[in-house]
């Protein structure tokens, strides 16, 4: 049958892969809508196609998909290292193979939307003896789908033990959802690590390339082939388990001569060979039969695709891997944390140091190092260069408002020394951390704000009866006296050392966590209710949708030198008009939320580390309503 495409809705992990990005691009093509879970960035061409999220997807949550109603399911998110694999990878495989497909199924299942499920699986879950041998191969063997299973290695384990778990998931979901698992050969392609990739890349730089087993067989399959025939087999097979590869195997010294064809003065080094020999093919007649669709390319067509890829890869500026982050002032910011922790897995194998002059500040004990950082007074940006630099640090997330004057006094000589402050352009600070001249520069900007005083006598003409008085400098949500008469307001701003007042504004009080990048543009909003607030803080909060309010808050923010993420706090009166209390330019203790809801300022930042303002970055906020309830929880470890 011939799937129509267009509006359908559908999810692909691993979607930003070399596979990925070729089963993408069709899909839009076609008119689908889809949504891409990847750790890597978003491909700049897809900017405003697709709706994606960065980020380890053993984070996914339920609402995020529940929101976009997926009616195809497309896994291709894996990861994996050559045949012969490396000890560390023992954590590797289970973390993003075997835990991350449960995880996205224990999702996915429950989706009333969902009615085809396509799995990515692998040729390794083959018994090897069938296609290794000790003597120089003849030809390759035909594995078929109903040949003996034994996996050849963790990778193959990993995709045998999911294609079980379909299995059993047929069983009690099959009336309603289709699944198939595709078990894909050598895979090859753009921007790929596959040894056909590796090889043009060292040839282009004039390296050796060293080969081994060169009388080896492989079934290579181009990228886009597998995107193609996972879309045919989406289209038209019911197959729990079918075949994708080339169905033409291929020596690996036939490939070699066809590089020799563009490479004349190509340096190859033959290398004793030891072990077996692989001699791998892919029998397609289930394919066929289901599809009536065979692959296209042929190692002689893809080749020259790769060699031309490359050239081009090789002007690009490399991006910045593995690299520390720093969060000053961490205290108890467990949870700010964590999600730190969370997003830098997608940047490679960074760490989380935290900082704080506190020697027993909690967050050290979820931190992967802690620095016991000098008093404000006493910390010089040279001695933050040389801690970064040591460490490997590329960028600091401040915390407190206390400090964040000495950072942004210092960004400039931070960025020069390539690390990155989420801190925003002094001036903004200072107006922000004065309420008095928050004020005043809302004013000017024509900025939605509550009128604010120093004297309870400016007032006196104010057509309010009720009134708010609270301390000038910093927080103003805290020893904040409201809804207080005329009368009470002495007495309250005597416990006050700089107290200001303002006319009480009825209405729906609301935080909106927000996140500009280095080019000045907001690029989201969240909203969210203060339902219960404790020392000034929402211990429980929910989110919300008002695209009215949302372009307010993005307009009134244009008016500061903002860059990171900010909090602001204002009150939606009844008539739906917008009055600001404040604005804090810093993460907030329940701006977590906002993460949730698809505000993904850690993420963000971290892609602005590698790019900079070329950094592409999309906000697609959750449809959902999410209530967030801050509570404490104890945390038990071993300890010497």
């Amino acid at each position: 049958m011939n799937l129509n495409w267009n509006g359908k809705r559908v999810f692909v992990s691993g979607g930003a892969g070399v596979i990925g990005r070729e089963l993408v691009q069709v899909l839009v093509s076609k008119g689908a809508s889809v949504f891409v879970g990847d750790l890597k960035a978003m491909p700049a061409e897809w900017l405003g196609k697709v709706k994606y999220r960065q980020g380890d997807l053993n984070t996914l949550e339920g609402f995020e998909i529940e929101s976009f109603s997926p009616e195809i399911f497309i896994h291709l998110a894996a990861t994996f290292e050559r045949s012969k694999e490396s000890y560390d990878f023992w954590d590797e495989n289970y973390n993003h193979n075997v835990n991350l497909s449960h995880h996205l199924m224990s999702v996915m299942k429950n989706c009333t939307s969902l009615s085809k499920v396509i799995f990515a699986s692998s040729y390794l879950i083959y018994d090897p003896k069938l296609y290794l041998t000790d003597r120089l191969p003849e030809k390759a063997v035909n594995l078929r789908e109903t040949d003996p299973i034994y996996p050849r290695n963790l990778t193959g384990v990993a995709k045998l033990s999911h294609e079980i778990e379909l299995r059993f998931l047929n069983e009690f979901l099959g009336a309603k959802i289709s699944f198939t698992s595709a078990r894909i050969y050598r895979s090859y392609g753009l921007n790929s690590r596959d040894i056909i990739s590796r090889w043009v890349r060292a040839l282009l730089q004039g390296q050796e390339i060293e080969l081994w087993g060169e009388d080896s067989l492989f079934d290579y399959i181009f990228a886009r082939d597998v995107a193609n025939g996972l879309l045919k087999i989406c289209e038209s097979s019911n197959d729990t388990i079918i075949n994708l590869g080339s169905g033409k195997s291929k020596r690996v010294s036939e490939v070699i001569a066809v590089l020799k064809k563009h490479f004349p003065e190509a340096k190859i080094k033959n290398m004793a060979h030891s072990g077996a020999y692989e001699c791998s093919q892919a029998d397609l007649t289930q394919l066929q039969k289901s599809t009536g669709w065979v692959p296209e390319y042929s190692i002689e067509t893809a080749i020259p695709e790769i060699i031309a890829f490359e050239k081009n890869r090789l002007t690009e500026k490399l991006e910045v891997s593995d690299f520390n982050v720093l969060i000053t002032s961490a205290s108890k910011k467990i949870p700010l944390l964590n999600q730190v922790k969370t997003s830098l897995k997608s940047f490679g194998k960074g760490k989380v140091f935290v900082g704080d002059v506190d020697p027993n500040c909690f967050a050290k004990y979820f931190a992967d190092d802690f620095w016991q950082m000098p008093y404000m007074k006493d910390l010089t940006a040279q001695a933050v260069v040389d801690f970064c630099k040591s460490k490997n640090i590329k960028l600091i997330i401040p915390t407190r408002d206390g400090e964040l004057n000495f950072w942004s006094k210092n960004r400039e000589y931070f960025s020069d020394n390539s690390i990155l402050v989420a801190i925003s352009d002094l001036g903004a600070i200072e107006n922000c951390f004065d309420k008095f001249e928050f004020f005043n520069f809302c004013k000017k900007k024509s900025i939605p704000a509550i009128p604010t005083y120093l004297s309870p006598d400016e007032m006196k003409d104010a057509t309010t009866t009720r009134w708010v008085v609270k301390e000038r400098f910093g927080a103003g949500s805290k020893s904040v006296g409201i809804n207080l008469t005329y009368e009470q307001l002495a007495g309250h701003a005597s416990q006050l050392e700089n107290p200001i007042y303002q006319p009480y504004v009825a209405g729906k009080e609301i935080s909106a966590d927000a996140y500009v990048n280095l080019k000045g543009e907001v690029l989201g909003v969240v909203l969210r209710t203060r339902d219960v607030i404790v020392n000034g803080e929402s211990q429980i909060t929910t989110t919300f949708r008002d695209e009215k309010i949302e372009v307010k808050i993005t307009d009134a923010l244009k008016g500061f030198s903002f860059y990171g993420h900010v909090v602001l706090q204002a009150i939606i009166k009844e008539d739906s008009q917008l009055e600001i209390i404040e604005i804090n330019p810093r993460f907030g203790g329940a701006s977590t939320t906002s993460i949730k809801a698809g505000l993904n300022t850690f993420t963000w930042l971290m892609n602005e580390v590698q790019q900079g303002k070329n950094a592409v970055m999309q906000f697609d906020p959750i449809k959902s309503n999410l209530r967030q309830v801050r509570f404490a929880q104890d945390y038990v470890t071993t300890w010497l």
